[in-house]
């Protein structure tokens, strides 16, 4: 599988079975040049418009399941890992 595959998979949450989103990158280990993170754009300013502030950055470790058209994280909603974004 390729990046860019990734990129096309819609992210859910198995513990609400909430929409993510997609993901935009990856975060890997230079040395070992395994995957350590997914990153998901958050949710927009207003109505999901004009650009977004956050971004979830899942541990790969958290990732249950990729399958042809979605990735199953778990990942609780009070451990949701979610990183301002640098301006």
């Amino acid at each position: 599988m390729r990046i860019c595959d990734l990129r096309q998979k819609e992210v859910i949450n198995i513990k609400d079975c909430k929409r993510l989103g997609y993901v935009c990158d990856i975060e890997f280990d230079r040395k070992t040049g395994c995957i350590t993170q997914l990153i998901v754009p958050g949710t927009g300013k207003i109505c999901g418009l004009f650009g977004r502030d956050t971004e979830y950055r899942i541990p790969f470790c958290r990732v249950c399941q990729i399958g042809p058209d979605i990735i199953l994280v778990d990942i609780d909603e009070g451990e949701k890992p979610i990183r301002d974004k640098e301006k």
